[in-house]
């Protein structure tokens, strides 16, 4: 830490789509091109204001803090590149496997510990 800031560690130029946003929080959560765990972006305090929409494909400065990914200083490369890919992707899970609460859906991590111990 300096000062009130946090450090952090740029690990790399990431390419992503846009999962989950809100405009009123300005927060956002990023599928990653190397498909690793997902990045989450907020807007810092004071910061130019970036308008993330579900589906769009951004780059952006990925950096690990508190074992957390986090999405830095996002580019728009294509506004609404991949519109509907968080459908498509929670469309391929085994019905079984979901979990519902409500109006979200939470698949447990324990289903695809086991579905890769069954293949592997």
């Amino acid at each position: 830490m300096v000062g009130n800031r946090q450090s952090h560690k740029t690990v790399r130029i990431m390419n992503g789509v846009v999962l989950w946003s809100d405009a009123a929080d300005r927060k956002a959560v990023i599928w990653c091109e190397d498909h690793g765990d997902l990045a989450f972006y907020r807007q810092p305090e004071g910061g130019a204001a970036v308008a993330l929409d579900v589906g769009d494909w951004v780059q952006f400065d990925l950096t690990i803090e508190r074992s957390l990914r986090c999405a830095r200083n996002p580019r728009l490369m294509g506004s609404g590149a991949f519109t509907g890919l968080a459908d498509r992707l929670t469309a391929n899970v085994p019905e079984p496997a979901r979990a519902r609460r409500g109006g979200a859906e939470i698949v447990p991590f324990h289903t695809v510990r086991d579905r890769r111990r069954r293949a592997g």
